[in-house]
Order: C-alpha cells, then structure tokens, then sequence
C-alpha cells in the first residue's frame, strides 16, 4: 500500500488542492473572483507540496523527533531543544507561504481584505495533515501577533511582531503559549506563577506545565502580579523572550520533554521560570481577556487540522477501496462500502463548511467590517467548531483505519499516526467539556440565541427550530441540568449548523453518519 517509511504517496493525489472538490467549491463560492484568482496559485503549490516535500518532511521528523540537550559538555545549562533537519525546512516551507503573515500585511489585506483569513485557513488545510503537527507552532504564533497587533505598543512586542508575520526563514520567529500550570489546567485562575516587579523590568517565577513548541523564539505566559486579586481577574499577559537582548538565555528552565501519545515531533515541555525577564502585553488587568482573544484563533486552527485530517483519511480510505479486491469485487463496489466512506464525506464535508464559516467570520471581525451579530455569532460558532470537528477527527479517522482492516493498524502504513495525532484535537485548547460550558455561557448573552436563529434560518438549516428550542430550554432552566445538558445541546447546534452550511452548498446530507456520532 505505502513506502516501507511510512509514506502513502500512491493513495494520496498528486496535488491535494486539485484533489479537494469540497474546498475548491468552498472558495469558489465564497471568495470573490478576483481574491481566488490572486490566491490560486499559492493553493495550487501548496496542494502539489503536500503530497510531495511536506509529506517527506513530516515522516522524516515522525521517526527522528526533537531531542532535549540540558547540559553542554562542560556542564553548563543549555536547555537546547534539537530539531530534526526536516522540521526547520517545514518552519520554513510555513514562513514563505505566509501561514501567518496573511492576515497582517498590508499588502495582502489590500488585495484580499477581510478573505484573507478564509485564504489563510484554506492554505494551513491543505498544509496540516502532511506536516507532523507543525501547524500548532502556526496557530500559537498566530494567536500571538493578533495579541500584539492588539495590544501591543512596546518595543519589545512591536520587535517580536515583526519576527512573527515575517515570511523570511532566516528571521522568523513562532511563539510558544504557556497558560496551563500542574494544579489548574483548564481552570487557570488557579494560576500561581507570580510576577515581580524588579525596576523597570518584570520577571517571573513558577512552574508551567504543558508548553507545546517549547523551541519557540516567544512565549506568552499567565502570570500573577504580586498583590494581584486570586482567579482570573487577577492574572497578567507576559512576552517571555527566549533570548536577553545581550544574546544570553533567559532565566527559565525546560524540565523534561513530554511522552506523548501522538504530535511526537512536536516538543512539548515542563518550564521552570527562574526569574526569567519578560514584558507586560497591554494592561495588567486585562490577562485574561487577551487569552481569551489568542484561544479564539488556536481553536481555528485546530479546527482546521480537525477537518483537514479528516479529508486526508478520506482520500486515503477512497483510494485503498478503489484498489482493494474483496469477495470478488472492488470495496468501492459493495454497498455497504460505499455507505461508509459517504458518511465520511459528508463529516469531512461539514467540518470544512463550518471551520471556513469561522475564517470568514473572523477575517471580518479582524477587518473591522462585522457587525455585533456577526462577532457574536462567531464567539459562540468557534466554540462549537472547535468542540464538534475535533470529536469528529477522532471518530472519521478511526473508520478509515477500519476501512484497511489490520493494516490500519500496522505502524509502516504511516496510518496510526493519523489517529494518534487526531486523539489530541478534543484536548488542546479546551476539552469538549470546557468549550460545552463556554458555549453555554456565551448563549445566555442577549443577543447570541437571535443571531444563530438568523444565521439558521438563513441557510434554511433542517432541524433548526428543534435546536433552537432545546437551546431555549436548556438556558431557561436550573444551572445544574443546563449543565448537565451542555455537551448534547453543543453537539445538537453544531449539527444544525453544519447540516444548513451543506444544503446551502448543495451537498448531499445525512448528519451525523454511520457510526460517526459523538458524545
């Protein structure tokens, strides 16, 4: 089926834009023409990298992984995470595509202006699933120069800045997110790293306990100024520089690199910061609302890779069953087949149709064209985005290791690490759990619940007033059954949604599918 290393290049198309029927009509259908025709041939080129280099790349950085060297040979400490050869040409490859300068250049936004988020997210769909989670590294990069666009002003944020939407390998930078600490997790407002004031400077002390891309250039930290109020209000935004500006090292150590599960190219690590200097983004008090604004952008992206994953399985599983002979026919050619892999294709399909609603949105938010509706709509819609695709990337990319019978299983396919780097989508920036509640809380605003019913009754959504109706129920009544009702509701909106997207855009529906159901 594959290449003994893992690689599928014989079940992939040889350029996954050209292969993608479902994004092109997307973009067709939502861009204006002359944005699709400025951005095509970057679509073009991604989609032929994919499926050639990219691909290479991320199999070469699967079997050789990042390394922590703590200690050089005289003894002194380094904390140097090591990469691989192949991964700096992927932060490469994801530098001069503009993965993350897109929506910040003034060039750019005047060609494309609000669509340049929906051009951006279709680019890092066709990047991520051959990229060995690289797109994380973009997504916090990501949320952190909107940060800085926003909130920043400070030489070292407006310096950073540039090195974060800079399209030239040799000086782009991503940022790292250190938010979770050992006693919290999702709860941050139990946070107790503690920031001091040290003259003019600010420094930080405690420990930070899932730092994904912990070889980045920046991170944004919590942190708790002294005397500083306890939960969230309390809490602070900080640049952490990996880098003092005299070039020695900043004043933090990285304990140890996390076993993982999947994403194991990606280095994810425990930090002790030991006095490390940092810059306070914005006003103190506002901390917690900046992570707030950062996460809407991470929980994009990971709703891209959500869908972009399951495309990938798709292709793969479509392929095998056109070649693949079984009781004397094709698998593509028994019913009970064909079935299957539909089902597939249409969460695959709503998964595009609602993460690229979500760009659209956010590019007019950014762009300041949206109306409160709009942001309103998008505030609670990526919440259920980001919740529905990557409890789906779990279940499509478990049916179409199925669809190749034992060797899904086998690891020299390259197939599990689809499922293992799937199974972490329902747990980075916020579980299904958290997002349920967050949707909750961001329904009981006034206008929320008006402007989906808008936006549903706009697409004509099949079942929307009985997801109305729920929601309206669940709202109205007593805080411990809306909670315990949370998960179902989000599940049952998002479905809606999803299912008005497909029928506006003509594509065969039946939601949720074969065995693909969440809960």
């Amino acid at each position: 089926m594959g290449n003994p290393d893992g690689s599928m290049p014989s079940l992939l198309p040889e350029n996954s834009w050209r292969g993608d029927p479902a994004l092109r009509a997307v973009l067709t259908s939502w861009l204006r023409p002359q944005t699709l025709a400025w951005a095509e041939p970057a679509l073009i080129e991604m989609g032929r990298a994919a499926a050639d280099e990219l691909q290479d790349w991320g199999d070469l950085c699967e079997r050789q992984p990042a390394v922590l060297q703590q200690f050089d040979g005289w003894g002194d400490r380094v904390d140097e995470v090591r990469y691989p050869p192949a991964w700096r040409e992927i932060a490469a490859a994801a530098a001069r595509a503009g993965l993350v300068a897109a929506p910040y250049e003034t060039e750019t936004l005047a060609r494309a202006g609000a669509e340049a988020r929906l051009v951006q997210a279709a680019l890092c769909y066709l990047f991520a699933p051959s990229t060995a989670t690289y797109l994380c590294p973009v997504a916090m990069t990501d949320g952190a120069a909107r940060v800085l666009v926003e909130d920043g002003g400070a030489p070292a944020g407006d310096d950073a800045l540039r090195h974060l939407i800079s399209r030239d390998p040799a000086s782009a930078w991503t940022s790292g997110q250190w938010m979770t600490e050992r006693q919290g997790g999702s709860d941050v407002g139990m946070n107790a790293v503690v920031a001091k004031r040290d003259g003019d400077e600010w420094r930080l002390f405690g420990q930070k306990f899932f730092c994904s891309n912990i070889g980045c250039e920046m991170a944004l930290a919590l942190a708790r100024p002294e005397h500083a109020p306890p939960g969230t209000p309390g809490l602070a935004l900080f640049l952490v520089p990996r880098d003092r500006p005299d070039g020695r090292r900043n004043s933090y150590r990285i304990d140890r690199l996390k076993d993982k599960l999947g994403t194991r190219a990606m280095a994810t690590g425990e930090v002790t910061l030991d006095g490390a200097h940092a810059e306070l983004v914005g006003e103190a008090e506002r901390g917690f609302a900046q992570m707030t604004a950062m996460l809407n952008i991470t929980r994009l992206h990971n709703a891209i890779t959500a869908a972009a994953i399951m495309r990938r399985a798709l292709m793969l599983a479509s392929a095998y069953a056109a070649r693949r002979e079984a009781f004397g026919r094709k698998l593509d050619e028994h019913p009970l087949h064909q079935e299957v892999l539909r089902a597939m294709a249409v969460q695959a399909d709503g998964a595009l149709h609602l993460t690229m609603r979500m760009a659209q949105l956010l590019g007019r938010i950014e762009t300041k064209e949206a109306t409160s509706g709009e942001a309103a709509l998008f505030r609670l819609g990526i919440a259920l985005t980001k919740l529905y695709t990557a409890k789906q990337a779990v279940a499509v990319v478990s049916e179409a290791l199925e669809c190749f019978g034992g060797q899904g299983y086998v690891e020299d396919t390259g197939l599990p690490r689809l499922l293992r780097d799937a199974q972490v989508l329902p747990i980075w920036e916020g579980t299904t759990s958290v997002l349920a509640l967050d949707s909750l809380r961001v329904l009981r605003r006034a206008e929320t619940l008006d402007c989906l019913s808008a936006e549903l009754e706009r697409l004509d959504a099949p079942d929307a007033r009985r997801a109305l109706d729920e929601a309206h129920l669940v709202i109205r009544g007593d805080a411990e059954s809306a909670e315990r009702a949370a998960r179902r509701l989000a599940f049952r909106l998002a479905e809606s949604w999803m299912t008005g997207l497909l029928q506006a855009s003509e594509t065969p529906v039946t939601l949720p599918g074969i065995g693909l159901r969440p809960r």
